[in-house]
């Protein structure tokens, strides 16, 4: 660890008051939620007519986010790319501060393994980061389980006149688990009705088991509230409109109605405060929440984002997988929630990507998005590795720039942040002229025809197919006025369409949407597309075989 100043110092120096640093041990830090909060409300935001829409006037910094091309399995180098390019910046004497997503312990122990960068562009401490860190997904699975545990609570005593069969909240747990996918529960504790712990009361359901399952944490409706809510009175609300079962004649109850917000809140309070660690080269890196893109928004707190633009003079924060899922997602949900805007996109590509996806095509694709469709003022990093060669390279740098595009190769993992200099230059460059961001469709397009412009603007779709059961909850939604609303579409990273055999930029496809989802702590309306599940599982040989303690007590095999 080569960080030249204490964690504390580093953010004293970043404009942080003394009393707003919370240490957590010698590494890490947090930072009062209320000294952001106060941040917040200096800011601008669009709905307040303070801010003119697509402009950034609501920022004290500069917003630069990094996405990429549909990946590969293994990924292509977005949070690697984004802790090099806040070094690079460094390197040439800019104030740069990351704002990054937390690890899931699903993607270390499954296929993908960590997400604190890799080389020289890596997050410290790096397994303490992997693993618990501060622990924030806890508390936000258990607030989250505690909700689940309070509603079917008040069904087991029916204080609350809850149908049974209606309950929607699931468990959650951060792991990758298929075996916990579906499960069959029983608010009695036994999927019996006879013998001890069955009990006398007023409600007969008790005693039914119903089908549930668990999902993991990343796609928590808590998460979404937690990493959306621009205050803790914003989170509360968020919370307190989680519906969780309808009673008996049909009402929505939510969190409020069982008693659980103010609870949930006890164990997200100190959660809430973003996380400060630092890259081996010093970097200050706010790593807070932890949504996944495919089936969530994808995108760290806005808290943590808030907080990197007020120290530094340049902030840079990434979306999850490909521009399909993780950029729209920030610039739809994100955005529009936030008042943010980005004022430059970094687009990471690979050799290896390219050749997966048989050429430039789908990179092509959402670099058009990009521009054409959000905006934005791009930068394509090629994520270097050390078997590209001097021609291949040449070859791309040639495509790249035939689209009009600026492209900066960058040895980041190598060299760390003088290796990521010429896409620091690069992406300082595209700072003189600013994105101007849009968005895909209008607050008042009804949530079908914002599903079908995503299909088609953003995925180069020709139509979707609704389900019967989809039309019915998108009518209902409508009825109730979340009309308003945007989509969080879940479906696969790995293709535009739902199909992940499907690569490179397929055109003129349909999208089949099975089932729709109310997501009240979110503010947005979860769009489940193809077979896409919200609980993964372990591949074959997951990454935890490899993972082990030495002698010296240090993790060892997190890759």
């Amino acid at each position: 660890m080569s960080i030249e100043l204490p964690l504390v110092d580093m953010a004293l120096a970043a404009g942080v008051p003394a009393d707003a640093v919370i240490p957590f041990g010698r590494d890490r830090a947090k930072i009062d939620y209320r000294w952001v909060e106060r941040l917040g409300a200096q800011l601008g935001h669009p709905e307040t007519g303070s801010v003119e829409p697509g402009t950034n006037a609501a920022q004290p910094g500069r917003l630069v986010l990094v996405t990429a091309m549909s990946p590969t399995p293994a990924g292509e180098g977005k949070t690697t790319t984004s802790i090099g390019l806040a070094d690079g910046l460094r390197y040439l004497g800019k104030g740069a501060v990351l704002a990054l997503r937390e690890p899931s312990l699903g993607p270390v122990f499954g296929l993908k393994g960590g997400a604190i960068g890799g080389g020289r562009a890596t997050l410290t401490p790096a397994a303490s980061i992997n693993l618990h860190f501060n622990g924030d997904f806890a508390a936000i699975a258990a607030a989250h389980n505690l909700l689940a545990a309070m509603t079917d609570n008040a069904v087991y005593f029916d204080t609350h006149d809850i149908d049974p069969a209606t309950v929607s909240v699931r468990r959650v747990i951060d792991m990758n688990d298929r075996a916990l996918r579906a499960i069959l529960l029983s608010p009695s504790g036994r999927l019996d009705s006879a013998g001890p712990g069955a009990g006398t009361h007023s409600n007969p359901g008790a005693h039914a088991t119903r089908a549930t399952g668990f999902d993991i944490v990343p796609a928590s409706e808590v998460m979404a509230a937690f990493c959306l809510a621009s205050s803790f009175s914003d989170l509360r609300e968020r919370l307190n409109d989680m519906e969780v079962a309808r009673t008996r004649a049909g009402k929505h109850v939510t969190a409020k109605d069982v008693g659980a917000t103010g609870a949930m809140l006890a164990l997200l309070a100190d959660a809430f405060s973003p996380n400060l660690v630092a890259t081996q080269e010093g970097t200050p890196a706010l790593v807070h929440g932890g949504p996944f893109a495919n089936i969530a928004h994808g995108c760290n707190s806005v808290m943590a984002t808030r907080a990197a633009l007020a120290m530094g003079e340049i902030a840079v924060t990434e979306a999850g997988f490909g521009a399909d899922l993780g950029a729209e997602k920030f610039i739809d949900i994100m955005c529009r929630t936030s008042g943010l805007r980005p004022d430059a996109v970094v687009f990471v590509v690979t050799l290896r990507a390219l050749r997966y996806h048989g050429g430039i095509a789908n990179a092509a694709r959402h670099i058009h998005n990009l521009r054409a469709v959000w905006g934005q003022s791009v930068v394509v990093a090629l994520n270097r590795f050390d078997t590209d060669t001097e021609a291949d390279i040449a070859n791309v740098r040639t495509q790249f720039e035939g689209l009009g595009v600026p492209v900066a190769v960058s040895e980041h993992f190598a060299r760390g942040g003088e290796g990521a200099a010429q896409l620091a230059a690069a992406v300082l460059g595209a700072l003189d002229t600013p994105s101007r961001t849009t968005f895909t469709y209008p607050d008042s397009a009804s949530l079908a025809e914002k599903i079908t412009a995503v299909v088609r603007r953003v995925y180069g779709g020709a139509s979707v197919t609704f389900a019967q059961e989809a039309r019915e909850q998108l009518r209902e939604l409508e009825e109730r006025g979340y009309g308003k609303y945007p989509v969080c579409i879940a479906k696969t990273p790995a293709s535009f369409t739902t199909d992940p055999k499907r690569l490179g930029a397929p055109s003129d496809f349909d999208v089949p949407v099975r089932e729709v989802r109310l997501s009240a702590g979110g503010r947005f309306v979860v769009v489940m597309a193809g077979s896409v599940m919200l609980m993964p599982g372990l591949p074959k040989e997951p990454s935890a075989l490899a993972i082990d303690v030495d002698a010296a007590g240090n993790v060892r095999g997190i890759h």
